[in-house]
């Protein structure tokens, strides 16, 4: 056996027993763990922004986009949201034990639905040092123990935070290895790790495409999936277009390098004339590129012609495609033929039209005259999310700590035997 597989052995072996210990862990000693690391991030903000700061200035070497340079600074502002959120977590219900649902048979048997944790977590992510203390967060709130592989380009940055983290655990009494961080950068590791399913239950990529895909293609344990963030914004001829226009600029500018900004926008024809140059004036000028079909470039000459590429592509960045439709169907077989199941928008008064788009469109989050931009696991009261899944199964959508469990059969008898 090679030094790196030995390596990930001993940590997923390590993580497994520590999922075994978290099992006797109650709710009352992973909220202290929770609040006490919350304190201590703040204690140690500047240790962190310190830590951040070697991989900002170590990013440009690593060939990072301006949106992804984006998505790795720490600032004193960043620090306390990540303690917010743990804070937030705590402040949740424990989700280990609940019983779901629960009933009695003619024979006198009680039968409940139980849910527990899913057991060890794998966790692959890019330059997000926030989601590090997020997914740790996540995941011991559910019972669960967690591997971190984060990506180098945030390794100071991480390991900064998961000391923290560590050290809170030791005076709260929660396992040492409950959250463990890989840490060699080899790439080969996440490979050795995705072999390991005796120890892990459970792998969650939250990256870019390629990432998604290679954990898809290798893991031997099932995957919680993150693809990417192609979300539309539909107005519809009903719509209120300063609302529309409102909503619009938040879903595309709001911050352009995430998954839940909308990329793609949709215009239905009775109110594309009064509502397009408006909203590519607003567009152009915060910096933003329209790529349209014909009918977006007669209303809008400004517009690039549109490919078939670009009514699938994430951007993340300055531009958005947009296309002109007949109808309400149209739109909704647009979404469905090019979207990435992950957050659609409609903005109507028509609530027959709200609610077949609500019902048709096949995606993991809609949002009826709101932002695309709440598709997040703390704007949904979740405190934090491992990943926003645009799988249908085991989670969909943000994942919090309920997405982090599964849930067992508990039947209570008094001797019942079966004829």
């Amino acid at each position: 056996m090679s030094y790196l597989a030995g390596y990930c052995l001993d940590v997923a072996r390590r993580a497994r027993a520590a999922s075994r210990s978290l099992v006797r862990v109650g709710g009352a000693t992973k909220n202290a763990w929770l609040k006490r690391s919350a304190g201590l991030l703040r204690a140690r903000t500047a240790d962190i922004i310190a830590a951040n700061a070697q991989d900002l200035a170590a990013a440009p070497g690593f060939g990072l986009t301006a949106a992804a340079i984006d998505r790795l600074r720490l600032d004193e502002r960043g620090v306390e949201a990540v303690a917010t959120a743990l804070e937030e977590i705590a402040a949740q219900g424990d989700p280990i034990g609940e019983v779901i649902e629960s009933t009695v048979r003619p024979n006198g048997l009680e039968i409940q639905k139980v849910r527990v944790p899913l057991g060890v977590v794998f966790f692959i992510y890019e330059s997000r040092p926030n989601v590090t203390a997020d997914a740790a967060a996540l995941c011991v709130k559910s019972g669960n123990a967690v591997i971190l592989r984060g990506g180098k380009e945030a390794a100071h940055s991480s390991r900064a935070i998961v000391d923290v983290l560590g050290e809170a655990a030791r005076e709260c009494g929660i396992p040492d290895d409950a959250v463990q961080l890989v840490s060699t950068p080899d790439r080969e590791a996440v490979g050795e790790f995705l072999r390991l399913s005796e120890y892990i239950d459970v792998a969650i990529p939250r990256g870019g495409d390629g990432l998604i895909r290679r954990v898809t293609a290798e893991a031997k344990m099932p995957v919680i999936k993150h693809f990417d963030g192609n979300c539309h914004v539909y107005v519809d001829r009903a719509a209120d277009l300063d609302m529309a226009e409102r909503v619009l600029v938040n879903a595309k500018c709001q911050r352009l390098g995430v998954c839940n900004a909308a990329e793609s926008l949709l215009v239905h024809a009775d109110v594309a004339e009064t509502f397009l140059p408006r909203a590519a004036s607003a567009l152009v000028e915060r910096g933003i590129e329209i790529r349209g079909d014909a009918t977006t470039r007669r209303i809008v000459p400004t517009a690039f012609a549109a490919t078939e590429q670009d009514w699938g592509m994430e951007y993340l960045g300055p531009v958005i495609s947009c296309r002109v439709v007949g109808s309400l169907d149209e739109a909704i077989a647009h979404i469905n033929r090019y979207g990435s199941k992950h957050t659609d928008a409609i903005l109507t008064n028509d609530l027959a039209a709200a609610r077949r788009f609500a019902n048709e469109v096949d995606t993991a989050a809609v949002m009826i005259n709101a932002s695309t931009r709440f598709n997040d696991g703390g704007q949904f009261g979740l405190g934090a999310e491992i990943g926003i899944s645009t799988d249908k199964f085991h989670a969909r959508g943000p994942c919090g700590a309920k997405e982090l469990t599964t849930y067992k059969w508990i039947v209570y008898g008094t001797g019942q035997v079966r004829d």
